[in-house]
């Protein structure tokens, strides 16, 4: 019986020294006559070492070459300090900060040398959104919320979670452009349905907008507002990008769309190609829904928000949009072409001044309500934010952490490790809803508390109190300027609107 077992295992190794060696040669024949790869040509398999270290370089780099705060798009510091805050665990650190203090872009506040003291401190107030220029305005309670990620883009785990999360932490959570599913619905948070270039959800067989089906949208409670999207800062000048294998017969439902097919949104609404068009759509989604209207629109120079302000002054203040979403060239949550991430649009740190400058000078800073975006996750940047001029901050990736992303960059791969952007049950059966939903609402209500915990340092009752002369902006030679004189307030003031709920 052994020798029969000893003749087996030799042949056994045989067979597989046999398969090894077959397999080597299959590929040194393969690699040495293939024309597209030049070192597979000239090394032969052992060149196929270079492309797999190549695809394990970015994992490496992420977690044990990097510093802290040296990775992109999201350094280790910043996306540990969100887990802490999704997890109810704080933003406490011991021995010193290792935030870069003296580089140029470094934010300082101004910190008072009499603080406001607990008993003194004052609740920051909800804004009301379209108060007096609709039927429906929107008390929006929450300075933090969450900013447009289709689902389609992200699973339904992750919808349902972010949607059971917005609401327990009072915030609102913006559709994106795939449409609204009932999973938006479920959680009964505030919705913010935006209507993309394709029209997804919203859309009649011709794919245009159907005011049929904006009312059906709008006869839900929960949905608050609507915005219509220019541009992302992921990708200003391209429409959205839905790979085949994610438009499932649920997906292609909610959005109108064949299924199996790549979902490709236009690069611009085909109904709306100046200025005048754009008031249009506003007026008109306005007075189908009767609930406040927006834009949402990444920033490349004066002339969009000049002709912006022209057009209600001839028209009247009452046909301006309730608001404006600014998202910054740093923006975006999903897929995009690189051309168009790295260089199409300004920062938010340029855009956002300028748009608030504009609505100060021609008198409707206190019609239009002014939210921003792009890499705001930390309560530092949201703070200087609102000096800026913003009345809240929309955020998605900082949500995304929150749900547990660890920046894998698979985003558009369907093969999101952490289940989040994927359709893969398999995947998404790690994303726990019972349990994420709960991080999700704490990172919103801690990043709230953060952000009046500045102001109130700053020697202000609450986090509306926050103009530009708090923040400080540390420059190239290493001193830092105050942002008031940066970006020096337009006469005219530069109050926030004053339509507060009580």
């Amino acid at each position: 019986m052994s020798n029969l077992f000893s003749v087996f295992s030799v042949s056994l190794g045989v067979l597989l020294a046999f398969a090894i060696a077959a397999t080597l040669v299959y590929w040194y024949v393969r690699d040495i006559t293939q024309k597209k790869h030049t070192v597979l040509r000239n090394f032969p398999i052992v060149g196929r070492l270079r492309y797999f270290f190549e695809q394990l370089g970015e994992y490496f780099r992420q977690y044990f070459f990097l510093g802290d705060r040296d990775e992109m798009p999201f350094n280790r510091s910043t996306r540990a300090w969100i887990y802490r805050l999704a997890k109810g665990e704080g933003g406490v650190i011991g021995f010193g900060s290792t935030y870069h203090l003296h580089e140029p872009g470094a934010l300082i506040f101004v910190n008072a040398p009499f603080p406001v003291l607990e008993e003194d401190r004052h609740a920051t107030p909800p804004l009301v959104i379209g108060d007096g220029w609709c039927d429906k305005p929107f008390a929006a309670r929450s300075i933090i919320n969450i900013s447009g990620m289709s689902y389609g883009a992200i699973s339904k785990p992750a919808v349902q979670s972010l949607s059971r999360g917005a609401a327990l932490a009072g915030c609102w959570m913006d559709t994106g452009e795939g449409g609204l599913s009932p999973y938006h619905l479920e959680g009964g948070c505030d919705i913010m349905f935006q209507i993309g270039t394709a029209k997804y959800g919203c859309r009649d067989h011709a794919g245009a907008l159907s005011p049929e089906r904006l009312r059906e949208i709008a006869a839900h409670d929960s949905v608050r507002a609507f915005e219509i999207k220019l541009s992302q800062g992921a990708k200003p000048g391209k429409g959205g990008v839905l790979p085949a294998g994610k438009v499932t017969p649920e997906i292609a439902a909610i959005r109108g769309i064949p299924l199996g097919e790549d979902s490709l949104s236009p690069n611009r609404h085909r109904d709306i190609a100046n200025i005048r068009d754009l008031v249009d759509m506003v007026e008109r989604v306005r007075d189908v829904t009767g609930k406040p209207v927006g834009i949402k629109t990444a920033i490349g120079g004066w002339q969009f928000m000049h002709e912006l302000t022209e057009e209600v002054a001839r028209r009247g203040i009452g046909a301006a949009p309730d608001f404006i979403a600014v998202d910054g060239g740093e923006g975006g949550s999903g897929a995009a072409p690189q051309a168009l991430a790295d260089h199409m649009a300004l920062s938010i740190e340029e855009a956002l001044p300028r748009v608030v400058d504009a609505l100060i000078e021609s008198g409707l800073r206190e019609r239009v309500s002014v939210i921003a975006a792009g890499k705001l996750v930390t309560s530092a940047r949201a703070a200087w934010a609102l000096a800026c001029g913003a009345d809240f901050i929309n955020s998605a990736r900082g949500f995304m952490f929150s749900l547990g992303c660890i920046q894998s960059l698979r985003c558009h791969t369907n093969s999101c490790p952490t289940g989040i952007a994927t359709h893969n049950a398999r995947l998404q059966r790690g994303l726990v809803v019972d349990e994420k939903y709960r991080r999700v609402a704490s990172y919103c209500s801690n990043m709230n508390k953060e952000i009046d915990m500045i102001a109130h340092s700053c020697g202000l009752h609450h986090a509306r109190e926050f103009r530009r002369e708090h923040v400080r902006l540390v420059q190239a030679d290493g001193r830092s300027t105050a942002l008031n004189m940066l970006y020096p307030y337009p006469q005219g003031g530069g109050l926030r609107p004053i339509a507060v709920a009580v």
